[in-house]
């Protein structure tokens, strides 16, 4: 029987697995979480909307009935292409007849390493839940400040990036501090916060069409969101954030301005783009190795207009499928499927509640309309029906009432950056 080794338990991933199903196939998933994550959702982890538990579900939960498959909770260092083995931190080799690498992305400083303490990103559960923490630790310390400068400085939140991520965020802090807690302190005006969103291209949502991007950031500033375009970050410390020459006291900085691939193409040896995406053709299979496959943000495939497939979760999860078919199609000795053909299925962002831009084909949405598509959108896309249902409640809950119900401030697991600075 042949065996699949599948690195990475993020939609890619999960999907080949998936598809993989009666395969014939013997298969181990590796991951160094535990975990399938909804990362689209990860922000309104941050913003107190959704708990952690609903946008995340243990893999062991989820494949319990595939006796075909064992997960693996490991960290993978490398592979060995000769031996045909994948190397974890325990010092076990893994032993494959398949591999698909579906190992993600990471955040990238563009060479400014050293920020990245003082502005975490948000990739992880425990990106979530320490954001979420310094969030609401600034304004538990701000209520208890009697120096207005230092007030003020906890009350200003920057988001560095003016992608879906950076909207996204910097849209939901303004509704939090704006319009939903602020009758809930005593010695502050919260509705005065200052949230700052910092792009240095010249609109915001540079992959929608133009009068959407105009659109989210006229929304932006309604939701008091100081949208700064054409302004590059210098430098971020302790405290503050310096845009060009100007120095901001700001109490919390968020990054969604970069990623990087996975050390995927490291560990063999290939070519890599200048975001360190392994770069394939369009059967998936890594320059050079016949028995090796690898999809989403691990790699960079050819589109169209000379852009290359997009890392967001139907395109992962269409990879994870070919993938499978072509494994499927080798063992049971049918011929291959076509060559991979990303099938696009729009654009969506959102700012904020009511507030969504939508671009599917040659249909532009923008506004409450587009608000309800995203929303119906995402809830497709999580795992199963009980997390479809469960993450729709919670979201009519929080429309209808306006309460944010996941505001607990826990210390579990702090790390070094995580207490705002003033």
């Amino acid at each position: 029987m042949k065996h699949v080794v599948v690195v990475g338990g993020g939609f890619g991933g999960y999907q080949a697995v998936s598809d993989l199903k009666g395969a014939g196939v013997k298969i181990t998933l590796i991951d160094q979480r535990n975990h399938h994550l909804f990362q689209p959702l990860l922000y309104q982890v941050a913003s107190t909307i959704l708990s952690s538990a609903e946008v995340a579900w243990p893999l062991r939960l989820m494949l319990r009935g595939r006796e075909d498959v064992t997960v693996m909770m490991a960290k993978v260092e490398g592979v060995d292409t000769v031996a045909r083995e994948v190397m974890v931190d325990d010092g076990q080799r893994i032993g494959y007849d398949y591999l698909i690498l579906a190992t993600g992305a990471q955040h990238s400083y563009f060479g400014n390493d050293q920020w990245a303490q003082f502005a975490p990103g948000l990739k992880t559960v425990d990106d979530a839940i320490s954001l979420r923490r310094k969030i609401l630790t600034s304004l538990e310390l701000a209520e208890k400040e009697p120096d207005e400068a230092k007030r003020a400085q906890l009350l200003t939140f920057a988001v560095i990036g003016g992608g879906p991520t950076g909207v996204e965020l910097s849209g939901i802090i303004a509704d939090l501090t704006k319009r939903t807690i602020w009758r809930d302190f005593r010695n502050i005006d919260t509705r005065k916060a200052r949230v700052l969103l910092i792009e240095g291209a010249k609109r915001v949502l540079g992959a929608f069409p133009e009068d959407l991007s105009e659109y989210t950031r006229g929304a932006l500033q309604r939701r008091g969101v100081e949208v700064m375009l054409g302004r590059n970050v210098s430098d971020i410390g302790a405290g503050f954030v310096k845009v060009g020459d100007e120095e901001i006291p700001c109490g919390t900085v968020v990054w969604a301005a970069g990623v990087a691939a996975s050390p995927a193409a490291k560990w063999l040896g290939v070519e890599a783009d200048r975001a360190g995406r392994i770069k394939l053709g369009r059967d998936l299979l890594v320059p050079g190795h016949d028995d090796i496959f690898a999809v989403g943000d691990t790699v960079a495939v050819d589109w169209t207009d000379g852009k290359t497939v997009p890392g967001i979760a139907p395109a992962a999860k269409q990879m994870g499928s070919h993938v499978a078919k072509t494994i499927y199609a080798r063992v049971v000795g049918k011929p291959e499927p076509a060559p991979f053909t990303y099938r696009h299925q729009g654009d969506l962002a959102t700012i904020g509640r009511f507030a969504a831009v939508v671009k599917m084909g040659r249909v532009k949405m923008k506004g409450w309309l587009a608000w309800w598509v995203w929303g119906i959108a995402h809830i497709f896309f999580l795992i199963d029906t009980q997390s479809r249902i469960v993450v729709a409640w919670n979201w009519l809950w929080t429309l209808m009432s306006g309460r944010h119900a996941a505001r607990i401030i826990t210390k579990t697991g702090t790390r070094t950056g995580d207490e705002p600075r003033a």
